[in-house]
Order: structure tokens, then sequence, then C-alpha cells
């Protein structure tokens, strides 16, 4: 008996220790957790519906482009490699605003959330004309103004398009149950006359 439990023990012990792996998804740029420890799911279709599947795509490209490191960030040296290859180049100053601009989490790097960001606030015409973000989405040649959720060029007009092609479709149900209620009327009407009209015959 005593044996039998030692080696039971010793199997236990042996058992790998449950969790992702640095090879699963979790463990990747844009996979189901946030780059620098965090747990948020983050799901670049879902957040940035302004854009296509495709401009999306050509982000990611960009950004692995430059993610020199194979992080999931764009840091500043990177940031200072990429804007020379566009044919922008910053200071060291310039450099250090850019990634301020759209720095969410305060981490002097670019997560590619953030970089999508760039292009969401470009989209906008958020970003001044002059600053080297507006630089990256111009030299960039991701057209993010004829795209998007059926053409809309901002987040918020893909938002309120949404919600107008929501209010479209509640107004069809509305239509079809008033059609129908109309037609229960009529049909309503119609039996009433045909039994004032029988009642009439047998006078």
């Amino acid at each position: 008996m005593a044996a039998a439990a030692e080696e039971l023990a010793g199997r236990r012990g042996r058992e790998p220790e449950p969790g992702p792996g640095p090879g699963s998804p979790a463990g990747r740029m844009g996979g189901e957790s946030s780059p620098g420890g965090g747990r948020r799911v983050f799901s670049p279709a879902g957040e940035f519906r302004e854009f296509s599947r495709r401009q999306l795509r050509d982000m990611e490209r960009l950004f692995r482009q430059y993610d020199a490191g194979k992080d999931g960030f764009i840091d500043l040296m990177e940031l200072k490699l990429m804007m020379e290859k566009l044919g922008a180049p910053q200071t060291h100053l310039g450099l250090k605003n850019m990634i301020k601009e759209v720095d969410e989490d305060l981490d002097s790097k670019l997560s590619f959330r953030e970089f999508l960001l760039i292009f969401r606030k470009a989209a906008a015409g958020e970003l001044q004309e002059d600053s080297g973000l507006h630089a990256l989405a111009r030299l960039s040649e991701i057209d993010v103004s004829t795209e998007g959720v059926k053409g809309a060029k901002s987040f918020f007009e893909a938002k309120a398009q949404a919600i107008n092609e929501a209010s479209r479709f509640e107004e069809e149900i509305k239509a079809e149950q008033e059609e129908k209620k109309k037609q229960a009327e009529e049909l309503k009407q119609r039996k009433a006359a045909f039994k004032e009209l029988q009642s009439t015959f047998k006078q």
C-alpha cells in the first residue's frame, strides 16, 4: 500500500502545470491577451470596425515589418527606423511625442492596438498635418478614407451607420406588423359586412 501511494505521488509530481505556454495564442501579438501582462481580450476586427479586414491585415503586416524585436511592440528605435524608411525622419523628441499621443498604457512604446489608433485618428481627421503620426498614416500607403464599414470614414460614422441600419431593421419589422394588423382589420370588416348582407337576405 505504502509503495503504491509513493508511486501515485511521484506521478502527480510529474504532471505539467495548467496554463498557456509561450507558443499559445495568448502569448502572441494580437492574440487572446493584451501585451504587457494584461488579460483583456483584444480583437482588432471587433474594436476597429471602421476598417475592413484587408486594411487591418495591411496594418498588421506593416506593424510586424518594423517590430524588429518581434515582441509585439514598436519601441522608439524601431519607430525611428520606420519613419526613416517611410521618408519622414523625425527628431528624438518628435518620436517621443508620436508615441505619447497614442500611448494609452504609458509604457513608451506602441502596441498593435495603439498602432491602430494612429489610423483611427487619421481617418477621423484628428491628427495635425505637420505631425509625425499624420506623416506615418499618409506615407504607409494604407487608405483609411475610402474603405471600412461600407465606406465610413471614421469610427463615429461607422457607429452611426450601424445604429441607422438597426433602426431601419426595426422600422421594417414595425411596418410588417402594421401590415398584418391592417390585413386582420380588413378581414374583420369583410366578415362583418358579409354577416350584415346575410341578415339582409334573411329578412
